[in-house]
């Protein structure tokens, strides 16, 4: 096998993490995360050479989401009366990357997604009043909102070989679903179902164009150990999509949640890797991970049903590689989450005179698998 400068053995590295990113999701674990594209950020090209080419990459991401946070604090009392919601999110996302030369490249990402969310106060209620309450599912599966972007290494890599920053602009299209409908049951006429659009949480897409900025970093002490450092942030300018949450259906004070909101969404990676000399081709990395979506949005409005939030985690992963071929696997585990108040939540505290704070659902780990391959 080739043998890769130290330079092109980080850019390998960062492409793994970065790619094992792009399996989102998220941007969290659970109810927080809206979308599969959430997580999808940042390809960097493999290597650092003025060889021109392309980079294909598969890689899927899967969690359980099923704790109950209102804030950061757990409602365990939901296991126990076994009235928890579950997500099942599984996203599979394909990357293709064009290396223009050492310092441009141009990236698109289709995330597909399959989930399936189980849940007791979704079904059973007519007119306010629980006639039939039984636990049922509901389910999405298609194709997520598709993403361009664009990336720029600020220095000259042939120069700066022990460190680099590199930045992203991109697009991200309104292609996933974002009005999926699946059946509710024991909620029509006389206990009928119904065709109703799913939880936010499972919806494909989130019905906004958005604008993606992102900022790559790395820095490496001595030939196999370094740090790498990503940041993600999606803005969404549009407030709300016009997809019916009936929210409004649980409760008067959720008249204002009716409407589904197009949030912005974050990413924070940091951590180090290292190269295990003894296994040639094998890395190893260990960081922290912060994921979420802001109770305020950057651009635009930040009202209607939205499940602010975020969690932070530590991010173990490995990667092997082989010639051409990088395989990637990552397991975050969750070690803070916390459900914050949103716009409405605050609406309704300032209406009632008392605290009023929504909870959601989060993982307490993520599983990210996948392969790359440059030709």
């Amino acid at each position: 096998m080739k043998n890769l400068s130290p330079l092109q053995s980080v850019c390998s590295f960062i492409l793994f993490v970065t790619i094992v990113f792009n399996s989102q999701t998220t941007t969290a674990q659970g109810c927080v995360a809206i979308k599969g594209n959430a997580t999808s950020c940042m390809s960097i090209h493999a290597d650092s050479t003025t060889v021109s080419g392309w980079q294909f990459a598969s890689s899927g991401r899967y969690f359980r989401s099923f704790r109950h946070f209102s804030g950061r604090e757990e409602n365990k009392d939901r296991l126990l009366q076994k009235t928890e919601v579950i997500n099942y999110t599984s996203v599979f996302n394909l990357s293709l990357t064009r290396i223009l030369n050492n310092r441009w490249s141009v990236m698109v990402d289709l995330p597909i997604s399959n989930n399936v969310r189980s849940s007791l106060y979704e079904h059973g209620l007519v007119n306010g009043t629980y006639v039939k309450r039984e636990r049922h599912s509901t389910s999405s599966f298609g194709i997520g909102d598709i993403r361009f972007a664009a990336y720029r290494w600020m220095l000259d890599p042939a120069k700066y070989a022990k460190g680099n920053l590199q930045l992203g602009l991109g697009i991200k299209l309104p292609t996933g679903d974002y009005n999926y409908k699946d059946y509710f049951y024991n909620v029509g006429p006389n206990g009928t179902k119904e065709l109703r659009p799913v939880d936010q949480s499972i919806q494909l897409g989130d019905g906004g164009t958005g604008f993606t900025f992102e900022v790559n970093t790395f820095y490496n002490f001595i030939e196999n150990f370094g740090v790498y450092g990503n940041f993600y942030y999606l803005i969404n300018p549009r407030e709300q999509n016009g997809t019916r949450t009936y929210r409004e259906t649980l409760a008067a004070r959720l008249a204002n949640e009716a409407i589904m909101s197009v949030p912005d969404q974050y990413m924070f990676r940091a951590g180090f890797n290292y190269s295990v000399n003894q296994i040639k081709g094998l890395s190893l990395a260990a960081g922290v991970r912060l994921e979420g979506i802001p109770v305020n949005d950057l651009v635009g409005g930040s009202g209607d049903f939205r499940r602010p939030g975020y969690i932070w985690s530590v991010e173990p992963s490995l990667n092997y590689e082989y010639k051409k071929v990088i395989v990637f696997a990552s397991v975050p585990f969750a070690v803070v989450r916390n459900r914050t108040q949103s716009v409405t939540d605050k609406e309704n505290s300032i209406k009632t005179g008392t605290h009023v704070q929504g909870d959601a659902a989060f993982a307490d780990y993520t599983i990210n698998i996948g392969v790359s391959t440059r030709f």
